[in-house]
């Protein structure tokens, strides 16, 4: 029996931070994911308490159930504006490889699509990705140790810098927290984080600032 794939929200955007900044990407969020439950009455008591994005159900714009990975290609492919090429797909969550398997990859890639995967690194990825990003997630367990780009989320207290030293990647890049838990004034802790992100980076060479530019472009 094929595979039923959940998908939260489907569209067509620039890629607003890390490596492929401003790149065009068909993006697949997935609805689910295995630290935070998407209730807000759980927040407090999950590892990602920090999440900004909605992760339950399937309504969200060009949203929905899809039978196999025909279906949902098919789906993703009509997102893409006709006729032009360099397609890139990025699943993305929740926590996208609950749901993203070899299956998937390859047919994506049979319609002629790079194909990105933004995961907590708590899973094991399937064969064949063109492109990885770990963003770990508080004191859950990384099993992904090698990946193009490993992109933390910053400052986070169960997660500094240190804990992710074995994870190998081309490129790594400290995202400052925009969505603090405890309710406090949003723009004046990011501003705080992205201070104390770039004074991180300045002392450590290895790590560059990335910040979620598409926010700044008001663009999904």
């Amino acid at each position: 029996m094929a595979k039923a794939y959940r998908v939260k929200e489907a569209f067509y955007s620039l890629q607003g931070e890390g490596a492929q900044l401003g790149r065009p990407a068909v993006f697949c969020r997935f609805a689910k994911c295995n630290l935070w439950n998407g209730r807000e009455e759980d927040r407090a008591t999950s590892v990602c308490n920090f999440c900004d994005t909605d992760i339950t159900g399937t309504d969200g714009q060009n949203g929905g159930i899809f039978s196999d990975a025909n279906a949902l290609g098919q789906h993703l492919l009509n997102l893409w504006p006709n006729g032009l090429g360099h397609q890139y797909v990025v699943f993305t969550g929740g926590e996208p490889l609950l749901q993203l398997d070899e299956t998937l990859i390859k047919h994506m890639q049979s319609l002629g699509f790079e194909v990105a995967v933004e995961t907590n690194g708590t899973l094991p990825l399937p064969a064949g990705l063109d492109w990885v990003c770990v963003s770990p997630k508080g004191a859950s367990t990384v099993v992904v140790t090698h990946c193009n780009e490993l992109k933390l989320v910053f400052p986070q207290a169960d997660c500094p810098p240190e804990n992710v030293a074995h994870i190998t990647a081309d490129y790594y890049y400290l995202s400052p927290m925009a969505n603090p838990a405890d309710g406090s004034d949003k723009d004046i802790i990011k501003a705080s984080n992205t201070r104390s992100a770039l004074q991180f980076c300045l002392q450590n060479p290895k790590w560059r600032l990335t910040l979620q530019a598409h926010k700044h472009w008001c663009i999904d």
